[in-house]
């Protein structure tokens, strides 16, 4: 992704938020794996959910 502008980068949705987030570096060769925009949302996807049944 090198000399690519910020805007141009790829980005997808995030599951759990739902919010659109960007390519990273650190994200480079695991991109197609990257499901969460953050730890948080990671976190929160892994519990149950106590409303639902």
């Amino acid at each position: 992704m090198r000399g690519v502008r910020k805007e141009n980068l790829p980005s997808k949705p995030c599951l759990v938020c739902g919010r659109p987030f960007t390519w990273r570096k650190k994200w480079e060769k695991v991109w197609d794996e990257v499901k969460y925009c953050s730890e948080g949302c990671r976190r929160q996807r892994a519990k149950p959910d106590p409303h639902s049944a």
